[in-house]
């Protein structure tokens, strides 16, 4: 009897090695790229096999069999059938535990070979999205997959490619290749296009307590970026957000940095839509084509494609660096110094459409009488007797040709306002629908009017070589004729094109069109000026930042100039102008004042604060308040000329190697110091000039936020012991705050 227990334990034993055996091939079998790293969890298992076999019983002899039990069944054989049950149950027990213990194991190889392959350098990817750390180990990234989860069963990984090929909604191309460009920098290229018909792919990404930067001119501005709501994701294009103060501004890019030290750049194939959730924290990545204004490109099938690259480097200064460097064009040249060092000064604000020839020469004149620099006079609207018209108006301009003469004599250069817009009641409107210059409708014959500021009529096709040629053939007539400088080239947002539209040249991504019309000021750029810019980062000109209201707020108020110039900075432009000293003074959108006028206080910390930009811009001259304003300006167009402008044009000779910003945010020093993150109203000149304006109604006084290192005031004082808060520092009314590093 004992035999034959001896021989079921010995079966069960061999059995169990044969599992093991098959089961160690199977495991073998999962995938062989990373063996080299990997130690097999059933080294264990085959010890505790080798064990097992060495314990065997050991069967009697047949005699001692009969002496036991006698040929009648003695009292002890019978005591042994009766104890040998338990035994053989034991040993089925046994054997079911070994087996359940090699499938465990065999489980548990293939879980953590698995989870060997969905990690990829300091990515790990899971169905349902993938998270990135640092060289530290923290979570720096987290991205969410929203419209739909991996079958991990269909992904492999081949070198620096993981990559799948089914989602729960079938098949798609998913791939994420990672990429060491610098020892300092890891990327990941991340792509998701679905392959059936699907409408939408989103992904969200999450803020991980971090602060970002960067996306879109807006008009309520913050610094860093504060979404506020829940907002479906919508068209990312250019928009006129004066207009419309929830849309994209005129000036964006597909690009967010975060003080995590991490960065993302949408492609620019995406048909990209973007939405938040101030509740989650996240921001909704989105590609679609239907319900949009995203057009496959002819031949390509509409099913949605999600593709990006994100980016981990050392610190944020750094990291926004190599992107810069990477993905943006940089200027190609400095604008002319005279914009740097002289105010421009410009019809708008002070007369609006009322302009004429004599309010010209008399401002001209002004400027001279007390004592100002002008880089040049900008002539803004209206000086055409319709829009679309490309000469004076001989009613306000009686004579153009003497006024030029005259404005040359007193040393002014002249620059005249242009807009892509021929209205339906122009002279030049039939010659432009005869010619096919025009945006048209979709069937392709009729030009698509479009509403604007100034009336109804037809949008030039920039993407059309005729009607880029005719533009600029205008435009040169005006500079050959009169000695015209350059031109302020306004609109150019997409959110001026037709709702349903067709172009010469097919728009995939309707920013394009922005892209085409910034390209017109290519030939004057030397003083010209845009208000739009999507991949223009190599037109080297002035991009003047949105018309301001005249008031103190983050609403396209005083303090919005900061947080704007910052964040179109990062988006890689960096010859920017302000806007115009103490805002356009529209109607319902002035505070205080008299006469129409923009409030005296505000006006003169808007003053202060313009003096430590790149460029400034009058319109609203100080004379129209007292003497002491005036002196107030020209202190500061003084202090501009001789220690601000040097040192920009300094900087603005580096942009055109490095893309660097001008003007800094306090975390490019101090890129690991949290308060640095998050202050919005100072700011540097390259790395050792920090100014602090006062931003505030009725205060002389502002607290200071000093970075580490020794700084100097422009008082004279030293501070050697930073980072520190300097609290409520005095400024006087006619005083801005600025300090220099001390190395």
């Amino acid at each position: 009897m004992l035999l034959n227990y001896a021989i079921i334990i010995k079966a069960s034993v061999q059995t169990v090695q044969g599992q093991y055996s098959n089961a160690k091939q199977k495991q073998c079998s999962v995938t062989d790229n990373s063996r080299s790293r990997y130690t097999s969890p059933f080294s264990e298992m085959e010890t505790f096999l080798k064990i097992g076999s060495m314990y065997q019983i050991v069967p009697v002899a047949p005699g001692e069999q009969q002496m036991a039990g006698g040929p009648g069944g003695s009292p002890l054989k019978k005591k042994l059938s009766h104890e040998g049950r338990p035994l053989v149950m034991a040993s089925m027990l046994g054997c079911v535990l070994v087996l359940a213990a090699v499938v465990a194991w065999c489980y548990y190889s293939v879980s953590l070979r698995k989870a060997q392959l969905f990690k990829t350098a300091l990515l790990d990817l899971n169905k349902d999205g993938f998270i990135i750390h640092n060289q530290a180990g923290a979570v720096v990234f987290t991205m969410t997959f929203r419209s739909g989860t991996l079958d991990l069963d269909s992904c492999s990984k081949e070198g620096d490619i993981l990559s799948c090929t089914q989602s729960d909604s079938g098949k798609l191309n998913f791939f994420i290749q990672t990429v060491r460009p610098k020892d300092t920098v890891i990327c990941y290229r991340v792509r998701w296009e679905e392959l059936q018909n699907k409408h939408l792919v989103e992904h969200v990404m999450a803020y991980n307590d971090s602060h970002w930067y960067g996306g879109a001119e807006t008009a309520t501005q913050y610094w860093p970026i504060r979404f506020q709501g829940e907002e479906e994701p919508r068209p990312f294009i250019t928009s006129d957000v004066y207009s419309n103060r929830n849309a994209f501004g005129g000036i964006l890019e597909r690009y967010w940095l975060s003080s995590n030290a991490t960065a993302i750049k949408i492609n620019d194939s995406v048909p990209f839509h973007l939405g938040w959730s101030e509740k989650n924290r996240t921001l909704r990545f989105q590609a679609r084509y239907q319900d949009s204004p995203f057009r496959p490109l002819e031949g390509q099938q509409t099913f949605p494609e999600l593709s990006y690259r994100v980016c981990v480097g050392s610190d944020v200064t750094s990291i926004h660096k190599y992107m810069v460097r990477r993905y943006f064009t940089k200027p190609i040249k400095v604008p002319s110094a005279d914009l740097f060092k002289k105010p421009v000064w410009s019809t708008w604000a002070i007369h609006k459409t009322a302009v004429t020839q004599e309010k010209l020469l008399r401002y001209a004149a002004d400027i001279t009488r007390h004592g100002f620099n002008c880089s040049h006079l900008e002539l803004d609207d209206r000086y055409t007797a319709d829009y679309g018209e490309f000469d004076f108006d001989p009613q306000k301009f009686p004579n153009a040709s003497g006024m030029f003469d005259k404005l040359r004599e007193g040393g002014f250069q002249v620059t005249l306002w242009t807009h892509p817009f021929i209205n339906y009641d122009s002279i030049n409107f039939g010659a432009a629908v005869e010619k096919g210059l025009f945006v048209r409708e979709p069937g392709g014959e009729l030009p698509a009017l479009v509403r604007w500021w100034n009336g109804i009529g037809g949008i030039l096709d920039f993407t059309n070589p005729d009607a880029r040629e005719w533009y600029s053939s205008n435009l040169n007539m005006l500079k050959s004729r009169y000695g015209v400088t350059s031109f302020k080239f306004d609109a150019g947002e997409t959110s001026y094109l037709p709702r349903q539209f067709s172009t010469l040249g097919p728009l995939s991504n309707p920013s394009t069109f922005t892209r085409r019309y910034t390209e017109m000021a290519i030939p004057f750029m030397e003083h010209a000026e845009l208000r739009v810019g999507y991949q223009s980062q190599n037109i080297s000109c002035f991009f003047r930042i949105i018309d301001r209201d005249s008031v103190w707020g983050y609403e396209l108020g005083l303090k919005s100039i900061i947080p704007t110039v910052l964040t179109i900075g990062i988006l890689g432009y960096q010859f920017v102008l302000p806007d115009m000293i103490g805002g356009n003074a529209y109607p319902n959108h002035t505070a205080g004042g008299l006469n129409g006028l923009p409030d005296r206080e505000l006006y003169i910390r808007w003053l202060e604060l313009s003096a430590f930009m790149p460029a400034m811009q009058f319109s609203i001259p100080p004379w129209a308040y007292d003497n002491e304003v005036v002196k107030i300006a020209q202190k500061f167009t003084g202090l501009h000329e001789t220690l601000v402008a040097p040192k920009v044009l300094e900087l603005a000779h580096v942009v055109l190697d490095t893309g660097d910003p001008i003007i800094r945010p306090l975390w490019w020093i101090a890129n690991d110091d949290e308060a640095a993150y998050k202050i919005d109203s100072q700011f540097l000149i390259g790395d050792d000039l920090m100014v602090a304006p006062v931003l505030e109604p009725g205060k002389q006084e502002r607290d200071i936020y000093l970075p580490a290192g020794r700084w100097k005031s422009y008082k004279g004082e030293h501070y050697d012991k930073g980072p520190m808060y300097l609290t409520d520092y005095p400024v006087d009314l006619d005083e801005i705050a600025f300090f220099t590093r001390v190395l």
